[in-house]
């Protein structure tokens, strides 16, 4: 007989782990990996290319997420992911190469170096998309809609302390070392190092303190290989039949189209030299305007989104949402235009950029539970994150070659003309939501 007794132990004591432990791996992987190559010679258009090829994972997870719906529970496979995913860290940690001086200050290391890192890299985040796949569908299943609300700004809030301490402390860590050993390689291997121990004493807690969810258990279809692959089936059928959502898929696809073009090359814009049009910060300085300052701003969006969606409903929210995630865009352009010298304007600019980026983001999050809602909801919401995942892929490929073609003023103001896009999908896709989806249940 299966257990199916749910502890109903608080959201708070497993929710900040849980979404700190998705986090960091996406973070290391797609965004922390753009800093590391950066300060070890890699050029911006093969850092943007070889970067986002590391989103693969997260827009094919819905060829494997019915697996995960069927097969074990979602508790089983995000223990089990963490454990991979330690074991990445710790292989990244002992395989990154170590170009010599020279080849740093040329600006153009070989992507050869590298291709090992990469591949671990590939399959680390091949873990993290899996995990996303099993505790997005335990967070749908422990959680009623009105909590999913609510929690939605907590789960943000703790997604991007994960991505302080990744974006922010780690990077820090590595610029110190950096500073203290004279060696770049080894400073980051050894950041690398500490991001593997703390991971896998996050997965220990995660044994004893993840509640056995009620309706996190094994489907009976699931004991077959035919059951397998007609859930597969069923659950992308039953997806693509929803109404309206091509219009859907669209919004997924477009609702960050800004967002994906400035993500690559923002950090390479911190540490460039002024010769090359970029504000040549220090790598630990990095992290504390942009993976600390930024991401305080990010968050405290994500917090005020989410308390304010549970007021008043998405459908309400959704223009303010769409402005404050696109406008302050601006604030590269200025940047890169001004070039600012002081530490407190660029912090200042990073912020309010980070923080319209987070109050905006909530809608996105809710919008892809809104369409998920039903039978293979995991498997749903699978679809939907590959889709978001694919919206910042793509872009990047061509962020460094654009980048390098326009230099960094023009680069901004292409950014400006593609916020057009998300208020266009915007204006379209506002009218197809139910105008109480979202709300908290008054008791």
């Amino acid at each position: 007989m299966k257990d199916t007794k749910s502890s109903r132990r608080n959201p708070w004591w497993w929710i900040p782990t849980l979404y700190f432990a998705e986090g960091l791996p996406y973070f290391v992987v797609n965004t922390i990996s753009t800093i590391m190559f950066k300060k070890m010679g890699m050029s911006n258009e093969n850092i943007a290319l070889y970067t986002s090829v590391l989103y693969i994972p997260w827009v094919i997870k819905p060829f494997w997420s019915p697996f995960v719906d069927i097969i074990r529970t979602k508790r089983w496979w995000t223990i089990l992911m963490q454990m991979l995913m330690s074991i990445g860290f710790v292989l990244l940690a002992l395989t990154l190469p170590h170009p010599g001086e020279g080849i740093i200050a040329s600006g153009d290391t070989p992507v050869s170096m590298f291709t090992l890192t990469l591949i671990i890299f590939w399959i680390t985040a091949f873990a993290s998309a899996t995990h996303d796949i099993a505790a997005d569908g335990y967070y749908m299943l422990e959680l009623d809609e009105g909590d999913q609300s609510f929690f939605v700004g907590i789960r943000s809030t703790f997604y991007r302390i994960s991505s302080i301490f990744g974006q922010g402390v780690l990077v820090v860590i590595a610029g110190l070392l950096e500073r203290k050993f004279g060696n770049i390689p080894m400073a980051w291997r050894t950041t690398l190092l500490v991001t593997a121990i703390l991971f896998a004493a996050i997965t220990l807690y995660h044994v004893f303190a993840l509640p056995h969810a009620k309706l996190d258990v094994k489907r009976e279809d699931g004991e077959s290989a035919a059951g397998i692959f007609s859930g597969f089936a069923e659950s992308f059928r039953t997806f693509f039949s929803k109404k309206g959502v091509w219009l859907a898929i669209v919004f997924l696809l477009l609702y960050r189209f800004p967002e994906a073009f400035l993500v690559k090359m923002l950090n390479p814009f911190l540490l460039d030299s002024a010769e090359a049009g970029g504000l040549a910060l220090a790598t630990d300085t990095v992290g504390i305007v942009y993976g600390t300052i930024g991401i305080i701003g990010l968050t405290l969006g994500g917090i005020i989104g989410g308390i304010v969606v549970s007021r008043r409903g998405l459908r309400k929210c959704l223009w303010p949402m769409a402005l404050l995630l696109t406008l302050p865009d601006i604030t590269f352009l200025y940047m890169a235009a001004a070039r600012p010298e002081s530490i407190g304007i660029i912090s200042a600019c990073v912020f309010f950029e980070q923080f319209g980026y987070g109050y905006g983001f909530t809608a996105y999050t809710l919008y892809m539970i809104y369409v998920s809602e039903g039978e293979f909801k995991t498997s749903h919401y699978a679809i939907c994150t590959a889709f978001m995942a694919l919206s910042m892929m793509v872009p990047g490929f061509f962020a460094g070659y654009l980048q390098k073609s326009l230099g960094y003023v023009g680069f901004g103001i292409m950014i400006m003309l593609c916020c057009t896009v998300t208020l266009a999908v915007t204006h379209f896709v506002r009218g197809t939501i139910d105008e109480n989806f979202g709300k908290k249940i008054q008791s």
